[in-house]
């Protein structure tokens, strides 16, 4: 499979060890953000786990109850994971900011909430550059939003996302605790685990609408069903490719079934060949498609001028 198991792997080890030492420095020091920070790297510990069952899951042979394969097992537990970071580590930490808002707490000895924070911001910023360099050598020359949009891998990128809100997150800690050790104002502490909540919920929402559209079965781009469509119709005995319908199955397979017309004079076996030609064409050209349906269908004047053609 197309995943890489390498940033979650990185991710998963920096998380957990963080998670730890936040806990111990955030109750010896009694910092109500530092609590939240660590929940938040809790719950992408526990993310990065779901993702490994998901790569695992997506791997399980066809059989007779799923004949196409579990590869979308990996877009249901990618899909679980924005749900999560969004309830326990969004919401935990918005519920932890305001509850430390009304009623906020002196702070103890920020010395090795200090410690913490600066292990912590190595620590993930080696995680994230680790999931960027992965992410880097997939996206190719698209930017990087459009590469997210177009990625059928969502383990790629979810990795990359928990990686730059945990590290915005804590910045946004390490100011506040800061400014609150500087000035003594114990309202900041409430105001930082706020502001990283209210970061987990955007992250959480980007990750839930991509890992929905693939779950709910996102197909090829209109460039590649141009370049089918070119191929198939470079037969000579297709007429028209009437409806081209895709879904990607798991980040490297795709289903593709074509509704195709044939030219009139064709008999059955000159039918079967043709289509066992486009099927060889199209998986020797298009690597990831490995199911390829081929159905006949009369040329229908009314549906090609629709603009029905996929």
């Amino acid at each position: 499979m197309a995943s890489s198991k390498k940033s979650i792997y990185s991710a998963l080890i920096a998380n957990l060890l963080i998670a730890v030492t936040k806990f111990v420095a955030g109750i010896i020091g009694r910092s109500g953000s530092m609590i939240s920070e660590g929940i938040h790297s809790l719950v992408d510990t526990a993310n990065e786990l779901l993702l490994l069952l998901g790569l695992y899951r997506s791997r399980k042979a066809p059989d007779k109850t799923h004949p196409f394969g579990y590869g979308k097992e990996l877009y249901f537990w990618s899909f679980i994971v924005s749900i999560i970071i969004f309830g326990l580590g969004g919401g935990l930490s918005i519920y932890q900011g305001i509850l430390h808002i009304r009623e906020p707490e002196t702070l103890g000895d920020p010395t090795l909430s200090y410690i913490v924070l600066g292990l912590s911001i190595i620590f993930e910023g080696s995680s994230l550059i680790v999931a960027l360099k992965e992410f880097n050598a997939v996206r190719g020359g698209q930017t990087w939003w459009e590469a997210v949009v177009k990625s059928k891998d969502p383990s790629t990128f979810l990795v990359m996302f928990e990686d730059s809100a945990a590290v915005a997150g804590l910045f946004i800690v390490a100011i506040c605790l800061f400014l609150n050790h500087r000035y003594d104002i114990p309202v900041l502490d409430g105001v930082a685990s706020l502001l990283v909540g209210l970061i987990l919920v955007g992250v959480s929402a980007i990750l839930a609408r991509e890992s929905r559209s693939l779950l709910m079965g996102e197909g090829i781009s209109s460039e590649s069903r141009e370049k089918i469509a070119r191929l198939v119709e470079k037969d000579s005995a297709v007429l028209k490719v009437m409806h081209m319908l895709s879904t990607y199955q798991s980040p490297d397979e795709i289903i593709l079934m074509l509704i195709v017309a044939f030219k009139e004079d064709l008999d059955t076996q000159q039918i079967n060949q043709a289509i066992d030609r486009i099927r060889d064409c199209v998986k020797h050209e298009f690597i990831l498609v490995r199911f390829v349906l081929v159905q006949p269908e009369p040329f229908s004047t009314e549906v090609n001028e629709t603009g029905s053609v996929l």
